[in-house]
């Protein structure tokens, strides 16, 4: 026999679930800060493989200016990108993949 629910006790247990794991583990939930991340190394694959650099010759295309840098306020020479997940990269640098902020 299939129990019919009310939409207040979805609701309920839906609250009841985002407060568990919110006080549950708090370190699943809490992303890492890029201070605690790696630094990307220019000879990992996937660096090379869209040829990374740390140091861009071209001042007008660095990571600083890209679109996929994760800048978390934070301002140090290292940050995330969404193209190298759980690494930073340098602000400084470039890759195959810049995409240029708009203006």
């Amino acid at each position: 026999m299939i129990k019919k629910t009310s939409r207040r006790r979805f609701l309920q247990l839906t609250a009841g679930g985002i407060v568990g794991l919110t006080l549950g583990n708090q370190r699943i939930i809490r992303p890492a800060s890029a201070a605690e991340l790696p630094h990307l190394e220019e000879d990992t694959p996937q660096a090379s493989a869209l040829k990374y650099v740390n140091n861009s010759t071209n001042k007008n295309q660095q990571c600083k200016n890209c679109l996929l840098i994760r800048d978390n306020g934070n301002k140090s020479d290292w940050q995330p990108c969404v193209i190298f997940p759980g690494k930073t990269i340098n602000v400084n640098g470039w890759c195959s993949a810049y995409a240029p902020k708009p203006t």
